[in-house]
């Protein structure tokens, strides 16, 4: 994996502009700690920090295809294509002739041989620019469900873009401007295809390409998700999940770099883990090496409830011991999540506050650990999207409410967020009228099976809600928090493949069994151990220690009282000063960790607001 960016300007001579370009590839350092690289043409600037997986020696970049000694193309690129392979076997066929092993000379040549549809023959989690020298034009490419980050800003006459927000803003002409639509859209808890919050500055869609010319630009969607009949039966459906999982599973454990998986023992992680450690073990890679997350005395501090019924650790070491993983328990404690410095990595990672609190410092602090012992990580991403996870599939008047059904779920929580914001800031945002019009927008997406309605045809609408506004929370999280520390995370359940078929698959096959995942469950039950099969969800953990709530609060005392902080004509301070004061300590960490993160962004990003 690595970090891109990029300046393409038709009215200017960029041979002259290093330094900016050299500014831009400076904030990517953490996703390409290996490597640093630039190319300068006359309209085109391209720089690459590079985390080498594939083809250590060759896979430098850019890297460009020359024709007698003249570029014809070149890439900045970052991903993983995973079926590179038979790509390149196919090119050769065709007359093509490589110079390195690595899968971005097969994009390259690829393009070259079918031009923009190329894309149509990718698997995997990729975001690249290819610039094309004949024709003096850009082309920006993202994956299929969004994986990888792509961002970009459409200039007076061109384009700057990057792999993350920061790149782009260290450019002379973009400033970080938020209006009050781009709050509202980091407030929703939904994530909107295309939007990036900054004013200016828009996302690449998943499954989408954009050209640039001297005219203008033009966005292309190559990918989306279809409806169409699923003609299956039970056992030939979990069979062909098997099947692709496990063909999935192959392709994503080929790398030149050391490789473990993300282990919590819940079903998705602990499926990637077993099917993992079978191939490696057939093939004499193994054993897997598997890592999980805990909490110094989180054993006496645990208490269970409905969201949290059961601890992590004791079914990832029940997985690890059934299939001889390689297993290391990442222990983590209070003072690290509550250290200043852990916190801003954070929040520098993501260019966004979050308001996840413990939950991304501990995962930023867990990919560190696993860093020192893999340069790439499998993770069970995207199952609960996929296979109806989530609670809120389950529940009858979060499925049915008219609004999207994680936000029903959640609702108290974000009541006690936005209990804390000025009602000037509400007014002005209309959070609830963005919300709405969002959710609108997103139905109308949603493509319909002719004759299909009731329950099936609300399903399939919630899946679809998932899997274009939900998803892209969790991928986001996951990519900026791995790459922060040079560690690449790979997402099989994100196949496209897999998504696709299982998206169509009826309502009623997906619980079949009366539980959530039913037919990843009945398709990997095979290779995991009874307690693993059978165990409730358990999401991501969040310490459980008072010193974190204790801590919390007196960092939000202190915040009320200083009459300099950024964030305090955004707060309703009455409102604010009683929940510090009284609120329970589940209510006080959910809407302080956003306040706080909003108050840092604020001061380190210069954030100018114009609501």
């Amino acid at each position: 994996m690595c970090g891109i960016t990029g300046w393409i300007s038709y009215g200017r001579d960029l041979t002259r502009e290093g330094a900016t370009l050299a500014a831009m590839t400076g904030t990517m350092a953490c996703r390409g700690p290996d490597d640093e690289g630039v190319w300068l043409d006359t309209h085109a600037a391209l720089g690459h920090r590079r985390l080498a997986v594939i083809d250590i020696a060759g896979g430098a970049q850019p890297m460009k295809v020359d024709s007698d000694g003249h570029p014809l193309l070149v890439t900045t690129y970052s991903g993983e294509i995973y079926n590179y392979r038979e790509l390149r076997a196919e090119l050769t066929g065709l007359g093509h002739r490589f110079r390195t092993g690595s899968d971005t000379e097969v994009a390259l040549r690829a393009y070259l041989q079918w031009g923009e549809a190329f894309t149509g023959r990718l698997n995997g989690m990729y975001a690249f620019a290819l610039w094309d020298v004949r024709r003096q034009e850009l082309l920006l490419v993202r994956d299929r469900l969004g994986i990888k980050p792509l961002y970009y800003h459409l200039t007076g006459d061109g384009v700057v873009f990057g792999s993350e927000p920061k790149a782009i803003l260290a450019h002379p002409q973009v400033t970080a401007v938020v209006d009050a639509e781009g709050m509202a859209e980091l407030l929703a808890l939904t994530k909107t295809p295309g939007h990036a919050v900054y004013r200016g500055m828009r996302e690449l869609r998943p499954g989408h390409t954009l050209r640039v010319r001297r005219t203008g630009s033009t966005e292309h969607r190559y990918w989306g998700l279809e409806s169409y009949e699923h003609t299956d039966d039970l056992p030939t459906t979990t069979g062909r999940i098997r099947e692709l999982l496990d063909d999935i599973i192959d392709r994503q454990l080929v790398t030149d770099v050391p490789l473990g998986t993300l282990l919590s023992g819940g079903l998705d992680s602990s499926a990637i883990t077993a099917l993992a450690a079978r191939t490696l073990t057939a093939t004499g890679r193994g054993p897997v090496r598997s890592f999980c997350v805990d909490f110094a005395g989180q054993a006496d501090n645990f208490r269970p409830d409905e969201l949290r019924p059961t601890q992590d650790r004791p079914y990832a070491h029940a997985l690890a011991a059934h299939v001889g993983a390689d297993h290391r328990d990442i222990t983590l404690d209070t003072a690290q999540l509550l250290d200043p410095a852990n916190q801003e990595r954070v929040l520098i990672a993501r260019d966004l506050p979050s308001g996840f609190g413990d939950m991304d410092t501990s995962l930023y602090l867990l990919f560190k650990a696993v860093r020192e012992h893999s340069t790439v990580a499998l993770s069970g991403e995207c199952a609960d999207e996929v296979f109806a996870g989530y609670p809120w599939f389950h529940d009858e008047k979060a499925v049915h409410a008219d609004t999207f059904p994680w936000l029903h779920a959640v609702r108290p929580a974000l009541d006690a967020r936005e209990s804390l914001l000025s009602r000037s800031l509400l007014g002005a945002i209309d959070l609830p009228g963005y919300t709405e019009a969002c959710y609108r927008e997103a139905l109308a997406d949603v493509p319909a099976l002719p004759g299909e309605s009731g329950l099936q045809r609300r399903m399939r609408e919630v899946s679809h809600l998932h899997l274009t506004r939900c998803l892209q929370i969790a991928l986001d999280r996951k990519d900026r928090a791995s790459m922060a520390t040079g560690l690449e995370v790979r997402v099989p359940f994100c196949d496209h493949r897999l998504v696709q078929y299982v998206f169509n698959t009826p309502w009623a096959m997906k619980t079949f069994d009366g539980r959530e995942k039913s037919l990843l469950r009945a398709a990997v039950g095979d290779v995991l151990p009874d307690s693993v099969t059978h165990r409730v969800k358990s999401p991501y953990p969040s310490t459980q220690d008072p010193r974190y709530t204790d801590s919390l609060r007196r960092e939000m005392k202190d915040l009320l009282t200083d009459r300099h902080a950024p964030v305090r004509p955004l707060l309703d301070l009455p409102a604010a000063h009683q929940l510090t004061t009284h609120a329970p300590g589940s209510v006080l960490r959910n809407a302080s960790d956003l306040v706080l993160a909003l108050n840092t962004w604020l001061t380190r990003y210069g954030i100018t607001l114009t609501i």
